[in-house]
């Protein structure tokens, strides 16, 4: 989910099962994305996926996964094994104005550095955020605390992190 004025790219992982079956990002009602995305921006919550899209392109947000296809049981990250990653290259040639990338969670970040070519993101800002998910059980106002600083502040301290 990406269009020429997006500026910032979150990525996560991989999507989770759920995810994969509605062709939807963050589609797990327990992962907290898209309740962290509109109390970003200070918005009612947005029920509907297709609004929650463009609300987040209208914020110059495009959202993508590192991985594209893997062997995993289940939706955790610690079970991804043989990832393939997405296309990197084609993407920040094709987004020229994407300069921050977003990690939602660890496991998206420790994925992105080891697969794809640093030539791709070397004049890009990386900030690794706390987990959306469930299972990272930092408290949902603190993990907000964070998301905003990187966002909404862009004070995020842990610019260029490798």
């Amino acid at each position: 989910m990406v269009n020429k004025q997006c500026n910032t790219l979150i990525l996560g992982s991989m999507p989770s099962v759920t995810s994969l079956s509605e062709h939807r990002y963050y589609a797990f009602s327990r992962n907290q994305f898209w309740r962290l995305v509109c109390d970003l921006f200070n918005t009612e919550y947005i029920n509907n996926y297709e609004q929650r899209v463009k609300f987040l392109l209208s914020n110059k947000i495009a959202l993508w996964d590192v991985v594209k296809s893997c062997v995993r049981e289940g939706s955790l990250d610690t079970d991804i094994k043989k990832p393939l990653v997405n296309n990197f290259q084609w993407l920040f040639v094709t987004f020229p104005n994407i300069k921050t990338i977003v990690f939602n969670g660890a496991k998206s970040r420790q994925l992105f550095l080891r697969y794809v070519n640093e030539r791709w993101y070397e004049n890009k800002t990386l900030i690794k955020l706390p987990s959306s998910s469930p299972a990272y059980t930092m408290a949902y106002a603190k993990k907000l605390v964070e998301w905003q600083k990187a966002i909404i502040n862009k004070s995020y301290i842990n610019r260029g992190v490798k």
